[in-house]
Order: structure tokens, then C-alpha cells, then sequence
């Protein structure tokens, strides 16, 4: 996959917008690109978000769809600018963003709300060093170098939690299964942290967090990990998406009947958990038997 070097919600709005402008003219895609002297797969690369726009290609096309002085020019001249702005995590190793751990970033900059769904690990913007670094050394065998950098990036996603420039703080939905909290990973102590730290977030204004008890009834998705991120801009192209994690990586789904199936479920999986009140009730006895 290309590699995700910045914001993909402005790329989406242009890519919404230019595939709204044209199916509103009814012209296809080669009859566009002959117009405008430039190839079919540039512009089809633009109507599907891939790379960055370029400031002449959306100027070009502002003059084609007669859009001068309006709205979708203001918004398409802002979202190319805001494309070219590099992501906070563009510093990092390759190796450490492998696997689309890049779009996943992406995505997570650009959302108002996570609703998000884990097992057999804890949410990872409610982890805490000691309890990623046991997964990310005793699963994944990461070296030393890549720890490092991965735990660093997942310090910079949970600061999103407490405030983010230019955007209120990242709303979070996590509904985790039992099983991450009997799970023992590192050792009882890491664990007793973690779960101090699961109950301190829990209680955040923009953070509500549900367990899944092992007797509730089975459910949609509950048999794997993802995060279903909503934006402030739907009617401008910023249409939810789901990112979906696997040992091979993650993957996207963005057709609107799939994207709304998940959403759909995540509601189904919090209503189907328990409580904010129980399920801390349920940290705080999984705590209190931890061996010392």
C-alpha cells in the first residue's frame, strides 16, 4: 500500500467532491482528463484519495467545473493545502509503520469519535508503557529500536485524548471483551497498573468504556479487533470508516452500507456490555485477584 504521509480526511473531501462535481456533469472519467490535458489515472487517483493533490490539478479543476468564488472552491483550495501538511508521524522508521499502522494513524488524527472494539489485548489508547512494551516484546518480538518508536507514537495517540490542537479531544467508545482483563500480560504488577489505568480514564468526560462479559450472547464483529471513526464533516465528503486490525495487518472499509453495518454492530456490542458503573466493578474484582 502507498505509504500514508499526512491527513487523509482532506484528500477524502477533495476525492468526495471532484467524483460529486463529476457524475453531476455527466461526463466520464477520460472525457474529464482529455479537458484538462492530464492523464486518466491522475485523475482517478484524485477521486479516490490517493496522493496528494497538487495545488494547479485542483486549481485546473475549480476553472473546468465553473466553481470560481463558491464554496466547493474555498473547500477545495483548503483541503489541498491542509493535504500537504506532513503527519506527526512521518518521523518514524518504516519498520515500525508497516502493516498500514500509517493509515490507521491517519485516520485516528483526522476523527471526532473512536467507537473501537479489542480483544484479546486492551484498547491501545488506554494502555499503559509497561503493559504495551510486555506485547510488543513477548508477541511480537519487536527489537529494542522499534519498542521505542512504537511506544513513543502510542504516548502521541493517547495525548489525543486529553486535548489536540486545532480540535476538541478524540471522543472515545471502547467496548473490550472479559478476556482482556484476565488476560495476564507481562506479569500480575504490570497488570495491577494497567488496570488502575483503565479505571483513572474511565472517568474522563470523552471516554466511556464497556466490558463484554464472557455470558453475553454472541454478537457481529465481537470476534475481531476495530475502530470505527466518525468526522465533523460527513456532508463534505468526511464519511466514517472502519479499520479493522488482524495479525497481517489492517485493512479499510468505507462503502457507506458496510461502514454503517459496523457502526450498527459497535451499538449492539454496548448494549449487549456491561455498564460504565458494572464494568469498572468488574475491573476492581479482576484487580483484587491478582496475585501479589
Amino acid at each position: 500500500m502507498e505509504k500514508v504521509t499526512g491527513a487523509l480526511g482532506p484528500r477524502r473531501r477533495i476525492a468526495a467532491t471532484l467524483k460529486r462535481l463529476r457524475d453531476d456533469s455527466g461526463k466520464t472519467l477520460d472525457e474529464v482528463a482529455a479537458d484538462l490535458l492530464i492523464s486518466t489515472s491522475k485523475l482517478s487517483r484524485l477521486e479516490n484519495a490517493q496522493g496528494k493533490p497538487q495545488a494547479r490539478d485542483i486549481r485546473d479543476l475549480i476553472q473546468y467545473y465553473g466553481l470560481e468564488g463558491t464554496r466547493d472552491a474555498r473547500n477545495l483550495q483548503r483541503w489541498a493545502t491542509a493535504a500537504k501538511e506532513p503527519g506527526w508521524w512521518t518521523g518514524y522508521d518504516d519498520a515500525v509503520l508497516q502493516k498500514s499502522l500509517d493509515a490507521h494513524l491517519a485516520y485516528e488524527a483526522d476523527a471526532m469519535v473512536a467507537r473501537v472494539y479489542t480483544l484479546p489485548f486492551l484498547p491501545a489508547l488506554l494502555q499503559t508503557p509497561g503493559y504495551s512494551r510486555a506485547i510488543y516484546e513477548l508477541m511480537e518480538r519487536r527489537p529494542e529500536d522499534e519498542i521505542v518508536q512504537l511506544l513513543e507514537i502510542r504516548k502521541q495517540r493517547q495525548a489525543a485524548l486529553r486535548n489536540r490542537a486545532g480540535m476538541a479531544p478524540l471522543e472515545l467508545v471502547a467496548v473490550t471483551h472479559e478476556c482482556t482483563l484476565r488476560q495476564v500480560i507481562g506479569s500480575p504488577a504490570i497488570m495491577r497498573e494497567q488496570l488502575d489505568k483503565l479505571l483513572e480514564h474511565s472517568e474522563l468526560p470523552n471516554v466511556r468504556l464497556h466490558v463484554l462479559p464472557f455470558d453475553s450472547p454472541p454478537t457481529f464483529s465481537m470476534t475481531c479487533m476495530y475502530a470505527y471513526f466518525e468526522y465533523q464533516e460527513p456532508a463534505d465528503g468526511g464519511q466514517d470508516v472502519v479499520h479493522i486490525e488482524t495479525h497481517a495487518g489492517f485493512f479499510s472499509l468505507d462503502d457507506p452500507d458496510e461502514v454503517s453495518k459496523y457502526r450498527r454492530a459497535h451499538h449492539q456490542l454496548v448494549s449487549s456490555s456491561l455498564t460504565e458503573q458494572d464494568s469498572r466493578a468488574m475491573i476492581r474484582s479482576v484487580q483484587d485477584g491478582l496475585p501479589q
